[in-house]
């Protein structure tokens, strides 16, 4: 190869499907500032700044409330390796594509994996997921709160009575909904729960915010004393081992606590763009912050009706920041997505098993969770509609999301 590679020019997207998002321009200038050394007091500082964000944003008193570096899917698997030992009960509650995700990833952890299923657009009605945890009696009750391949949200409140009840640990994978829905850890008695920057919270994949019970600290650090007294004593019983270093929250605990014992080199800029996406909800208020994803959800979701289109899933319990388009027949779609994209500057998303190719998702989160995005989406799937020759509501989706605005705001700016 000869020459040197064109700079970086990225063209201008307005992200308005299941996620990424557009991050917020915070964090788009907090991504750019200066690198400091990991054991520098100032990071040291940031590091326990962003620990006390995070507490706000997941609604918790846990001192274990960190990042993870990686995706949100590395939190998810942080998780559970750290929480599960092969041989153990995990019960996997699945209405969609990421309920399968944590099944996964609890089998490749060696768990004995018990899965209980709703229809794709339905959620569990609560006293469901409780019988079969007293069937079952799991170790850990592994839940999706928002997922967004049908973008139901199920309701948690309750199922950490239960849960404790029956010593069972509960996470909560809350990549999709934390943010925009409210989530309350500790009110729910949630044991574990993890997310992700690139949804509600407005800013880059590559992060994983964690937070982690008193009782969840004490199995996983547990696991790590009863290993080390194995290895003096001469037992190779390897059952009770994290089988993970990256991924083993024993140490990352250690690192991020008053200790800062050495396990990986914080990644410095995610943590400014973290710590910047967290500050933006605390300053908003965690209430607005889920009032605004439910303003411009519901006006997303009547501008689609608006349109003559058709909302998927049971509407009592979809995700304040993500709406399901049934596809009209006879349009493509990946033609109206494309066009989307290439004309419009828009990018949709399709969805994944039995809805591939049946609904669109169009995600109002973080940054993106405004009027105007949610006006230029609506018009400009109009005009892409009438071109693949579907019949729309001539200006039907702007009227009807201006309508839910004027209702809530009284045609005062959004």
């Amino acid at each position: 190869m000869t020459g040197s590679p064109h700079p970086l020019d990225p063209p201008p997207r307005l992200l308005m499907g299941p996620g990424p998002v557009n991050a917020h321009p915070r964090v788009l200038r907090a991504l750019s500032t200066p690198l400091i050394g990991q054991y520098d007091p100032v990071m040291t500082g940031y590091m326990a700044e962003t620990s006390a964000l995070y507490r706000q944003v997941f609604d918790t008193a846990n001192e274990q409330t960190l990042l993870v570096d990686g995706t949100s899917r590395a939190g998810i698997e942080a998780a559970i390796v750290s929480l599960v030992a092969p041989g153990e009960r995990v019960l996997v509650p699945i209405f969609g594509r990421f309920g399968h995700l944590l099944a996964e990833i609890a089998s490749r952890a060696g768990a004995e994996v018990h899965t209980i299923e709703e229809p794709w657009g339905t959620v569990f009605e609560p006293e469901v997921i409780a019988d079969a945890v007293r069937r079952i009696r799991p170790r850990l009750l592994a839940m999706v709160h928002g997922d967004t391949s049908t973008t139901m949200l199920q309701p948690l409140d309750g199922l950490g009575e239960v849960c404790a009840e029956y010593d069972v640990l509960l996470y909560a994978d809350a990549t999709a909904s934390l943010g925009g829905n409210t989530f309350s850890a500790d009110a729910w008695g949630i044991d574990a729960a993890t997310a992700g920057l690139q949804k509600c919270l407005g800013g880059p994949s590559g992060t994983a915010p964690a937070t982690f019970s008193p009782r969840a600290v004490e199995v996983i650090t547990g696991r790590r004393q009863i290993e080390a007294g194995l290895r003096e004593d001469g037992d190779e019983d390897n059952s009770l081992r994290i089988g993970s270093n990256y991924f083993d929250l024993a140490m990352v605990f250690d690192y991020w606590g008053p200790r800062r014992l050495n396990h990986h080199t914080e990644a410095t800029s995610a943590l400014y763009a973290a710590r910047e996406c967290a500050a933006l909800l605390a300053e908003e208020g965690m209430k607005d912050a889920v009032d605004r994803h439910k303003l411009h959800g519901a006006a997303m979701a009547a501008g689609v009706r608006g349109l003559g289109l058709e909302v998927f899933g049971d509407q009592e319990h979809r995700m304040n920041n993500v709406v399901g388009v049934l596809i009209p027949d006879g349009v493509g779609d990946a033609d109206v997505r494309t066009a989307m994209l290439t004309d419009y500057g828009i990018e949709i998303g399709t969805s994944f098993g039995p809805l591939r190719g049946r609904i669109w998702r169009i995600g109002t989160m973080g940054y993106n969770a405004r009027k105007d995005a949610v006006l230029t989406t609506l018009a400009a799937l109009e005009q892409v509609l009438r071109g693949a020759g579907a019949k729309v509501v001539a200006g039907g989706g702007v009227r009807a999301a201006q309508e839910v605005y004027q209702e809530v705001y009284q045609g005062a700016a959004v």
